[in-house]
Order: structure tokens, then C-alpha cells, then sequence
């Protein structure tokens, strides 16, 4: 039996076993159960792999997603960039073979950890078809591990951005300094914070709202509630609006093509 999981902490409740947990039913995948590993500290990561052999791949979350950078032993090229992992691979390897690969994560295991972004791929594939030639600046809503799948995303299109924060970090904007002027400025509006989730379905980002029009495209990647009250406010002044569900999936599906693949590399 190949199992897949979780790790993060807390794990209250779980996009991916549900969604992980459904595929294996619908598809009659017979040989494969998906479970949640609560993590506090990610340096228990190796007593974890050890203490469960059969696993073959991990999806990765809240606090997790960059220190855990520091146990892999090689790192897709985005997701090396992006400076942070959702998704790792576990592969079988013998310690020879470990003792000569190229970039060295845990000493003296006989397993290979391969780590991936898939919320790069999940978020480019969501927001793409609707992105048009006015969305070529971005403010994204703020700074955290989540924010850094969006800005290989926008890296990668060209689009520049400013990240808005609460607190003061070099480069970015206060939300309390955000102006009416920045929102005209900015047709793409991507909310990377956790404000809005369910329950606390009436709070939202404090921003100019006023300021928002309809070539404006608001992104949350927030998907419960499905209408987050941010992009509620951007529907009412004309927006095109995204919820986070479609890039879930994607992100899920493509951590499965890379647990599913045969392909080694380096």
C-alpha cells in the first residue's frame, strides 16, 4: 500500500484528504490512502519518513512550506526560486547512491526527498485565462509563504507587483498607506492572507474598495466561503473575481503527476 499525506500544524481540516480521498474512490485507485501528519516542528520530519516507510509523497503546508527546504536533498527549479515547497516526493535510494548525489538534505537516509511548487502551477493555470493586457501591475495582499507561489507566477509573466503589508518590511505598502491612487493604478488585486476565511466570513483586507472598477480582476486564494466578503466588495464595484478552488485542485492533481512519475533527476 503507497500512502500519501499532510504534514503542517495545526491540521484542523484538510482540503487535500478529502479531495485525495475521493479521487482514490472515483478512479478505484485500490492500492493508495491519503493521511494527515500533524507537524509541529518540521526538523521531526525524519523520525517522521522513518517511522512511516511506506509513504511516497507529502503535501506540505502552514508553517512548513520554507524550512522545510533545509531537509530536501533536490529542488525544482520554480519552487527553488519561489524559496518555498508544497509538495515532496519520496523515492527509494540506496545509501551509496545518496552519498553521491548532488545536493545533500538529510545525512545517512536511504530515501530521496524531491521538492516541488505546486501552487505555481495551480495559481498560473487559474488566473491565466483571465488576465488581459490592463493587468500588467499587481498589488498582492500579503507577504507570507503563500505569497511566494504568486510571485514566481507574476515573475514569470512580467507582471510587476508590490506586496502590501501590516507591518513594515523594505519595498512593500502598508495597508494603512494604501491610497485610492494605488488601487487605480494596480488592475490586479491578489489576496494571499488568510482574512476572510471561513469562519470570520466578514472580515476582508482593509483596502480602498471605492477604488476598484470593472478592468479590475481580484484573486483570492481563499476558497471557503466561495465568495470571500474581499471578493464580494470588488463583484459590487464591477470586478472579474477568482476564488482559490480551481487552483487547489490543480495544485493537487499535479502533486499527483509528480508522485505518479517515473522520471529521475539529478
Amino acid at each position: 500500500m503507497k500512502h500519501y499525506g499532510l504534514i503542517g500544524f495545526p491540521l484542523s481540516h484538510s482540503f487535500s484528504k478529502k479531495y485525495f480521498t475521493e479521487k482514490f474512490i472515483t478512479e478505484k485507485i485500490t492500492d493508495c490512502v491519503y493521511d494527515l501528519y500533524p507537524l509541529e516542528n518540521i526538523n521531526d520530519l525524519p523520525t517522521l519518513l522513518h517511522e512511516n516507510p511506506h509513504l511516497c509523497g507529502l503535501n506540505v503546508t502552514i508553517p512548513h512550506k520554507v524550512s522545510v527546504l533545509k531537509h530536501l536533498d533536490w529542488i525544482e527549479h520554480d519552487a527553488k526560486t519561489a524559496g518555498a515547497v508544497n509538495c515532496i516526493r519520496i523515492t527509494s535510494e540506496s545509501p551509496v547512491l545518496a552519498a553521491f548525489s548532488g545536493e545533500v538534505g538529510i545525512q545517512g537516509h536511504d530515501f530521496r526527498l524531491e521538492g516541488y511548487n505546486t501552487d505555481i502551477y495551480g495559481f498560473d493555470m487559474s488566473i491565466s485565462p483571465l488576465l488581459t493586457n490592463k493587468h500588467d501591475t499587481a498589488l498582492i495582499l500579503g507577504d507570507g509563504g503563500a505569497a511566494r507561489a504568486v510571485k514566481c507566477v507574476l515573475d514569470n509573466k512580467g507582471i510587476t507587483y508590490k506586496c502590501v503589508t501590516r507591518k513594515p518590511f523594505p519595498g512593500n505598502i502598508l495597508f494603512s498607506d494604501l491610497t485610492v491612487k494605488d488601487i487605480k493604478e494596480n488592475k490586479l488585486i491578489i489576496n494571499t492572507t488568510p482574512v476572510g476565511t471561513h469562519p470570520n466570513v466578514d472580515d476582508c483586507p482593509p483596502i480602498p474598495y471605492e477604488a476598484i472598477t470593472d478592468e479590475h480582476l481580484l484573486f483570492d486564494l481563499i476558497y471557503n466561503p466561495e465568495q470571500t466578503l474581499f471578493l464580494k466588495k470588488g463583484a459590487e464595484q464591477g470586478a472579474a473575481t477568482k476564488n482559490g478552488y480551481e487552483m487547489l485542485v490543480l495544485q493537487a492533481e499535479k502533486a499527483w503527476e509528480i508522485w505518479s512519475s517515473k522520471e529521475k533527476h539529478p
